[in-house]
């Protein structure tokens, strides 16, 4: 297989809107991970986190409900020349075995789990002194970017979207990690611009939860339609600068004192 083909592959399959190399560099950096530790990525098939932390040597298990999305993580592994232990089920269901881990991930999907009962059962499956790591990587709507006014655009195609206008940063979490028993609680931001054409972002948009959960696909197309039309009118110089947000928290399971 040659490289040109395995990197169109690649780029076809790849998910829209990845984790940067940056937040593997610093997690490896501040000791928060260590290449050939245990890693257990939740909802492993909607990011790129376990194949990330594989190619860094950490031994990497991932677990996800989604037949069809763990099938795209495991050629999207392959091609990246990784293995990842998939297991199909449901987090709030799975069963490990007790400090089975050295770390937890959880990528672009702590808003969507029940998180009292996920962070319960993370706790006993991590090791003491284990790491979880809560990691967003968001679009920023500032006034009169292209995240704003493609942010209406979704807002008028599905008013009851309610996670729009946000700034990236959930500090309600930070509460329910903490009250669920875990100690050393970090948290880091950093701004990110990327640069994206008009067919990337509409990429973005369409893969965006108020959009991918509308089953009406003429609503949809008319959304690409608008969206192209107000690019093309207000943000017509290609590539975009589009402005991201990564926000990760890191916090510690107790380590029992003899």
């Amino acid at each position: 297989m040659g490289e040109d083909f395995v990197r169109s592959a690649a780029e076809r399959l790849r998910p829209v809107n990845e984790f940067p190399e940056v937040l593997f560099e610093r997690l490896l950096a501040d000791g928060s991970l260590a290449p050939g530790g245990a890693v257990l990525d939740l909802h492993c098939g909607g990011s790129n986190i376990a194949r990330g932390l594989a190619l860094r040597g950490c031994a990497l298990t991932g677990i996800d409900h989604s037949a069809p999305l763990l099938a795209h993580a495991a050629e999207l592994d392959r091609l990246a020349g990784v293995t990842v232990t998939q297991w199909r089920a449901r987090v709030e269901n799975a069963e490990f075995s007790a400090a089975s881990f050295d770390a937890i991930t959880a990528g672009q999907c702590w808003q969507a789990c029940e998180r009292p009962r996920t962070l319960a059962l993370a706790r006993g499956w991590l090791r003491p002194g284990g790491r979880m790591l809560i990691a967003q990587y968001e679009w920023l709507p500032l006034a009169g970017n292209v995240v704003q006014d493609s942010e209406r655009l979704i807002l008028a195609c599905n008013p009851g979207w309610t996670a729009h206008s946000g700034s990236g940063l959930h500090p309600l979490w930070l509460k329910e990690v903490a009250e669920a028993g875990f100690v050393d609680l970090r948290t880091w931001s950093l701004d990110i611009e990327e640069s994206c054409s008009h067919v990337a972002w509409r990429k973005r948009v369409r893969a965006c939860p108020a959009v991918a959960a509308l089953s009406d696909e003429a609503r949809v197309q008319r959304l690409d339609v608008e969206l192209m039309a107000m690019l093309a009118e207000r943000h017509a110089s290609e590539p975009m600068a589009v402005p991201y947000r990564l926000w990760v928290v890191s916090a510690a399971t107790p380590v029992e004192l003899a």
